[in-house]
């Protein structure tokens, strides 16, 4: 039987520390039969023949950059079959400024709201609120998400920008509160599917930092899309 191709690619923001996130996930793969190639730039995208042959791709890269080749050879590959998959930063809020980029994922990490100004100390930890992750009706049933109870986590709650064209399996709600401007709570997605031409795509918003990964039901939610989102068309 052939090995499924995995390619995972990490890099951009070190705060999200793009090695030992992906490290974490390697074991999964490798024990569920995949080849696993890794890369620390997008510029495999762009190579027609190593995109045909990828059936995965776990992407782990925030903000930073992407050419316009490179994008487009990401898109076609999904659109060919190749699954893509990820979290947090490192699926939806890379590549800024490729609008094409945003057009295949289908939602674009907007903020992160934070802790009353009066409590902040200036790193990170300014953001971290807790917050529930709840599950749709679609999620509930969904092979990535089914028998996954809604949950609680403290850490960024991503607010997010999208289109309709995702299916969500999980949201979150940003309640308003006296010091931000807006008047009423904001739902945001916080796992979603999507799929593109004949290829399946995963996007789960937790995962800021190693804790959070390893938190069961993130874990679980990330490591089911990997599978779902895995080629099931033959590659040509």
């Amino acid at each position: 039987m052939t090995r499924k191709q995995a390619l995972v690619v990490r890099g951009g923001w070190e705060g999200h520390e793009p090695v030992r996130a992906t490290e974490l996930f390697l074991p999964f793969l490798r024990g569920n039969g995949y080849a696993v190639r890794v890369e620390e730039s997008p510029e495999v995208y762009a190579d027609a023949a190593a995109m045909a042959g990828t059936d995965l791709v776990v992407q782990c890269v925030t903000m930073s950059e992407i050419t316009g080749e490179q994008v487009a050879g990401l898109s076609a590959a999904v659109a060919a079959g190749t699954g893509l998959t990820g979290w947090h930063g490192g699926i939806c809020d890379s590549y800024r400024s490729s609008s094409d980029y945003l057009h295949l994922v289908g939602g674009q990490f907007a903020t992160h709201p934070g802790k009353e100004p009066c409590e902040r100390a200036g790193g990170q930890e300014d953001n971290y609120l807790p917050y529930a992750v709840e599950f749709t009706e679609a999620g509930r049933q969904h092979p990535v998400t089914a028998g996954v109870e809604d949950f609680e986590l403290c850490t960024e709650q991503y607010w997010v920008l999208h289109d309709d064209l995702i299916d969500v399996l999980a949201t979150t709600t940003h309640p308003a509160r006296p010091w931000q401007p807006w008047h009423r709570p904001v739902r945001s997605p916080a796992v979603w599917t999507r799929r593109w031409g004949a290829g399946r795509i995963v996007v789960t918003t937790p995962g800021h930092s190693l804790d959070v990964l390893e938190n069961p039901n993130v874990r679980t939610v990330i490591e089911r899309g990997m599978l779902w989102a895995t080629r099931t068309v033959s590659a040509s």
